[in-house]
């Protein structure tokens, strides 16, 4: 009976978790492929656009640190996320009543602020809430990939046949519905009764420093992709259907590593997980260097499926068994500040200052080469896992 009543509660808790995930997800599937889009449609420069993005990606290198060490050390994690869900969705309202850069600036900034730690606090309940499920994280999250791919592809076409503008209001629109389930999230079980500090500390072990520096790199050589990708493609000379197809086409490539992501882990270590999640980016980024053909550059797309996919997973996983029960939320936290802000910042700052001066395709041959050094860090964790105790 008491393993009937588990198995229910956990079917419950995937059940609250999944929807969170999807209407996240959701949102990124406009933000990321059309947000900058609609900059550009505005006549910001190349450098504009880099601005208002590393903005963005500071807040999400910065914040999450601060709200994680909140949570963890006054055991609030569950208001934090209801409060911030709230804020930030009154803050992008402001994003329809303005056009010009510098609002635009000071929107992004506070909206970044509350924005910021959204994801690493849900990556967290999940990593709590699921227990020795952990390995199956990457089923739950495949509902944010399917998300994106829905996503992309509708208002993909939505912006052919309207224009831009409409995906501000489509994203306070989903805002709103994840602002609205967000109170459904359970408390999750506080950690044990030990020093914040000395969780805190685990973070500077060599294993976790060396990893975080790799996952920066593999992020800053996701710049060119995430911010100009889009932009590269309508250069030449692709409409905003095949635009989202392509992102579509990346998305459903990672659903198939993240559902079969327990399988993969009970086969392989995490370690190994992500040296082949760098390889993969390297020859990715090098292909779309000369890349002009639409079969070739939906080929790229495909190893979205070890570049995000696998290496999402597998960092999520390995972050959590890296560090201790006091510090779950600041260890997330700080992965995602590292990689998705800090790494995601410096990728849009650079690659906006120089997209004017040598465009997207060499910027694609940097990113190649960015990623191939990640590998050659984690590779050190990898060794280290495998060599014989002595």
């Amino acid at each position: 009976m008491t393993g009937e009543h588990a198995r229910r509660d956990m079917r419950s808790v995937k059940i609250i978790l999944a929807p969170q995930y999807f209407l996240y997800f959701g949102i990124l599937g406009i933000y990321l492929p059309y947000f900058n889009l609609y900059c550009y449609h505005l006549d910001f420069t190349g450098f504009q656009i880099g601005v208002l993005s590393s903005l963005r990606t500071f807040a999400i290198a910065l914040f999450p640190l601060v709200w994680g060490a909140l949570a963890d050390r006054f055991l609030i994690r569950r208001p934090i996320y209801i409060a911030c869900t709230l804020i930030s969705t009154g803050i992008w309202a402001f994003y329809l009543l303005t056009t010009n850069f510098y609002a635009m600036f000071v929107i992004t900034a506070f909206y970044g602020i509350f924005h910021a730690p959204l994801i690493s606090f849900l990556e967290s309940f999940s990593m709590d809430l699921l227990g020795d499920e952990k390995k199956s994280y990457g089923r739950l999250r495949a509902w944010g990939s399917i998300s994106f791919i829905l996503t992309v592809i509708i208002v993909g076409r939505a912006i052919d046949a309207f224009s831009t503008h409409i995906i501000l209001i489509l994203i306070l629109a989903g805002k709103l519905m994840l602002f609205s389930i967000a109170t459904r999230i359970p408390a999750s079980s506080p950690p044990k009764k030990s020093p914040f500090s000395t969780g805190a500390r685990a973070l500077l072990s060599k294993k976790v420093l060396i990893f975080l520096i790799a996952a920066f790199l593999m992020l800053l050589s996701h710049g060119t992709y995430y911010g100009f990708f889009s932009i590269h493609l309508e250069n030449l000379g692709f409409k905003s259907t095949f635009i989202g197809i392509t992102w579509a086409l990346a998305s459903i490539a990672e659903i198939f590593v993240m559902v079969n992501s327990e399988r993969i882990f009970r086969r392989f270590s995490y370690e190994y997980v992500l040296v082949l999640s760098f390889a993969a980016a390297g020859l990715r980024w090098l292909v779309l260097f000369f890349a002009t053909s639409a079969v070739l550059i939906l080929l790229t797309q495909l190893l979205h499926a070890f570049t995000y996919g696998a290496f999402h997973v597998a960092s999520i996983l390995y972050i959590d068994n890296l560090t201790p029960n006091e510090s779950k939320t600041l260890g997330q936290a700080v992965n995602n500040a590292v990689t998705y802000g800090l790494g995601m910042m410096s990728g849009f700052f650079i690659n906006g200052y120089f997209f004017d001066i040598i465009g997207a395709q060499s910027l694609f041959a940097i990113s190649g080469i960015l990623a191939i050094a990640g590998m050659g860090l984690m590779l050190i964790n990898l060794k280290q896992s495998t060599e014989p105790a002595i």
